[in-house]
């Protein structure tokens, strides 16, 4: 799921290119931070960020000292069904905090609400100590947000595309002549600045889409499956990023369908499943409480008569297309049992978030 769906459209007056970094980047026309528009035409997610007027700074600043951000039973329903339904979250400044949730959790809508984007039903917002959707377009302006989809604007050079944000953020030139290059060597794209989007590897854009996020240097960070599409290399070298972000302070807020970068990343997670938070804790804590023990996989068309004698020998037996998932305190008689069975293909395993996910919203599949 995407923080790209349609939002209500916002004329954006135009500004002036951004001068020497922009390199004459008007080109003809107003430049659109929000980026290439779909076949739609919809307003991208980004758009709301930048239509507000220009706050101050330094009170969202200094709002930051108890919570970044504050939910209080949240809830939100489309046509009588509940999408986010009584949701609490209490992410501490400099946290790296996970949203967790299969498809249709009500993750997205609860990002939209927390940046005043959708107006709750019910509930109550701070964003860095200020009270959402009442003072939102303030409290964006503290917020870098990265969405689940690259909308850079393929029309613009990788420097352009930086500086082109920095101006409707009201970056000044000195601001922009100093910040621009220190992005660029944060995104590792130095050698890459005059290029244009379109010649970009997909890892290439995710880091410049982060750098982007932090040309207003954001006290907190909003991350919509942040490392979708990329492949291991490139995904390792997004999470390097992120965690140098996370020891200069920044809060991060992170969805994400890769359990791995939420144990990697994430100093607590929250579950949330029909729009209600069914988990809550780090990642160990989660590991402890909710599986406790390790896993032994049977993969293949196994006989039912060697799972009923793995069954007395296993917590719990839970079975996944042709994988059986053997829960298990001590693993050797599990093991043993199947070391005796000729051809029979398995993996022990310590437990991880996986586990702990699948266990708490199910294995079927879920649709968009």
């Amino acid at each position: 799921m995407t923080i790209h769906a349609t939002l209500l459209r916002r004329n954006i007056p135009h500004r002036p290119s951004p001068g020497p970094i922009g390199d004459h980047v008007d080109r003809g026309k107003a430049p659109n931070p929000a980026g290439p528009r779909g076949a739609n035409d919809s307003p991208s997610f980004a758009t709301g960020l930048l239509d507000a007027p220009a706050a101050k700074q330094e009170s969202a600043r200094s709002a930051m000292t108890d919570a970044a951000i504050e939910v209080v039973e949240l809830c939100k329903a489309y046509e009588g069904r509940p999408v986010v339904d009584h949701l609490s979250l209490h992410v501490a400044p400099g946290e790296c905090f996970g949203l967790l949730g299969p498809n249709g959790a009500g993750k997205t809508t609860t990002l939209r609400m927390l940046l005043g984007l959708v107006t709750p039903d019910a509930g109550n917002i701070r964003l860095g100590g200020l009270p959402v959707p009442r003072l939102a377009p303030e409290a964006r302006r503290r917020v870098g947000v990265v969405p689940q989809f690259d909308n850079l604007d393929p029309d613009f050079t990788v420097r352009e595309n930086l500086a082109v944000f920095g101006r409707y953020f009201g970056l000044s030139r000195a601001d922009m002549r100093e910040r621009v290059p220190a992005l660029l060597a944060f995104a590792r794209l130095e050698s890459k600045a005059d290029a244009r989007v379109g010649q970009l590897s997909g890892g290439m854009k995710r880091r410049l889409t982060l750098a982007r996020a932090l040309i207003n240097n954001p006290d907190l960070l909003i991350l919509d499956e942040p490392t979708t599409g990329l492949d291991p290399q490139a995904r390792h070298l997004i999470w390097e990023r992120l965690k140098s972000l996370m020891s200069e302070g920044k809060t991060i807020l992170l969805t994400t369908h890769f359990m791995e970068e939420a144990e990697r990343l994430c100093h607590r997670l929250c579950v949330i499943d029909a729009g209600r938070k069914i988990a809550q804790g780090t990642p160990p804590e989660l590991i402890a409480r909710e599986i406790g023990c390790d896993v032994v996989e049977v993969f293949g068309d196994v006989p039912h008569s060697l799972l009923a004698r793995l069954a007395p020998l296993a917590e719990r037996i839970e079975t996944s297309g042709e994988t059986h998932f053997c829960y298990v305190r001590d693993a050797a008689p599990v093991v043993g049992t199947l070391q005796d069975q000729p051809g029979v293909r398995y993996l022990h395993r310590r437990a991880n978030l996986e586990d702990v996910f699948l266990k708490l919203t199910g294995r079927e599949m879920r649709d968009e």
